[in-house]
């Protein structure tokens, strides 16, 4: 990868949609050229996926909270096991095994804080592994990256 690579990625960021021959004009390479680095970052697994980026807002989910769940090691589940449980609930976004003083991060999403403590609490706390949580919520957004 190369400073071109990067360029063409950064026009992506901001639209995936944008046609090859409008991004070639942006990073000053031909079309074909940019056609071809594209194509071959998809190969290598450097772009894993084109996608769209939602206004949850709009879809009625304008609340955001990160929740910090502690892990309660036992023999039915395993942490990574429970990770990819808590990653099929719906109005999870985003699963984090991490370290520190807390096992898993995740992000979630919500109509309202109502809908956030019933995830928690009828949820989230009666999976076997769950130990205590602490919930985090989002005043606003400043940086959300893709």
């Amino acid at each position: 990868m190369d400073m071109k690579d990067i360029a063409i990625i950064e026009e992506l960021k901001k639209n995936a949609r944008k046609k090859v021959n409008e991004i070639a004009k942006e990073v000053n390479l031909p079309r074909t050229t940019t056609a071809e680095r594209i194509k071959k970052m998809v190969k290598e697994g450097v772009i894993r996926k084109f996608t769209a980026v939602l206004n949850y807002e709009k879809l009625g989910m304008p609340i955001v909270a990160f929740i910090l769940v502690s892990f309660i090691p036992n023999p039915k589940i395993s942490q990574r096991e429970l990770a990819r449980k808590i990653a099929r609930i719906k109005n999870v976004h985003e699963v984090y095994i991490i370290a520190g003083e807390w096992d898993l991060l995740l992000k979630v999403r919500g109509k309202n804080m109502q809908e956030i403590g019933c995830l928690i609490l009828d949820k989230l706390r009666s999976m076997e592994g769950v130990g205590k949580t602490m919930t985090c919520t989002c005043f606003s957004v400043v940086k959300e990256e893709w």
